[in-house]
């Protein structure tokens, strides 16, 4: 434990790193103000990753966060009162959190689950969802947010598909291979700050090969020409995606529109999983037909190779069939199922590299 910080405090803090984050980024430092007064600075990450559209993905990842430190501040008979401080940016938003003595508080259930819960991009259990683990997940979001399931063989299949046509902008687009280049962690099974090559879920041989390959964008995109993308397409996403109990997506039933919203949607991600975890379950987000889906909606530009704008564009209608037509807003997308943790999986920073 640091000196300068309270036990209870870093008890706190050694809980809340375990947060969830896009592509392992932990963008965030905390400062401690007083032993009962935190505040977490925040940044988002689109000016440098074509994934955080409008820094929407980040602000779900603070939203995380911030449950987390709610839920690890109950092992300690705290409340955790949360406010955005509003001077602060959008692109930079902080939060005061206070810690309030109340007997009300009790440990939550979710509290061993902090630390499991990881990424699991390999095959799952095919094992349906039983009705209680479906109703326990649907009670975790919350009365904003609601759960659509998308499941049996069909409706499987039809998100599998999408997910391996969607992977092909993924893998065939400059943007996302600075922020792939950037993000792995070759020769990994643990990484502190990055997301380890072994935890991408393909074989070894497709392993080297994109190592070899990722060397830099033209080496990458001659092999992508010459080979095609669909061997780690169906490693990553064809496969897993019918190798698993359920697809889901999480709505919010008032359009976000603040940064405030979209880190509510966010804490409502972080009891879903954290639910799913202590039920044994494992999750695999799948947020990136969302993301595409939200830069056209928008009519923003996310690469310049214009080509894959029409693709994307010619995914759209199958995305809405996916989700349905139902009320409601996507706020996030993933597949679950039963199954052992993984071996390798991204670890995070230690609670002094976190301290503003």
């Amino acid at each position: 434990m640091s000196a300068a910080i309270p036990d209870s405090l870093y008890r706190i803090l050694d809980l809340a790193r375990w947060a969830p984050s896009g592509d392992n980024e932990q963008a965030w430092h905390f400062e401690i103000a007083a032993p009962d007064h935190l505040v977490v600075h925040c940044r988002d990450t689109r000016e440098h990753c074509v994934y955080d559209f409008a820094g929407r993905p980040s602000q779900i990842s603070h939203g995380a966060l911030l449950e987390t430190i709610a839920i690890a501040a109950s092992a300690q008979g705290l409340r955790a009162d949360v406010a955005r401080r509003p001077a602060s940016s959008d692109t930079n938003p902080e939060f005061d959190v206070r810690f309030v003595p109340d007997v009300q508080v009790k440990p939550s259930p979710l509290l061993g689950a902090i630390q499991s819960r990881s990424v699991q991009r390999r095959p799952m259990s095919t094992r349906a969802l039983r009705t209680d683990e479906k109703q326990a997940l649907e009670a975790a979001v919350g009365a904003g947010f609601e759960v659509r399931w998308i499941d049996g063989f069909g409706g499987k299949l039809n998100a599998a598909r999408l997910m391996y046509s969607n992977a092909k902008l993924r893998l065939t687009m400059p943007e996302a291979y600075e922020v792939h280049r950037r993000i792995i962690h070759w020769n990994a099974r643990h990484s502190n700050d990055r997301v380890p090559d072994q935890a991408l879920g393909v074989d070894q041989a497709t392993l080297r090969l994109m190592k070899w390959a990722m060397t830099s964008w033209g080496r990458l995109s001659t092999m992508n020409r010459l080979m095609g993308t669909w061997a780690p397409r169906l490693q990553m996403d064809l496969v897993p995606g019918l190798a698993c109990a359920a697809h889901f997506v999480i709505i919010a039933k008032q359009a976000p529109a603040t940064v405030e919203d979209h880190v509510a949607a966010g804490r409502a991600v972080q009891r879903f999983w954290l639910t799913l975890t202590q039920l044994g379950l494992a999750m695999q987000p799948e947020m990136t037909p969302l993301i595409f889906s939200w830069y056209l909606q928008h009519n923003k530009s996310f690469s310049k190779i214009d080509k894959l704008h029409g693709a994307a564009r010619q995914l759209q209608p199958r995305l809405r069939k996916l989700v349905g037509s139902g009320p409601g807003h996507p706020v996030f997308m993933g597949r679950l199922g039963a199954g052992p943790a993984p071996q390798s999986r991204s670890l995070r920073k230690p609670v002094e590299a976190l301290l503003k």
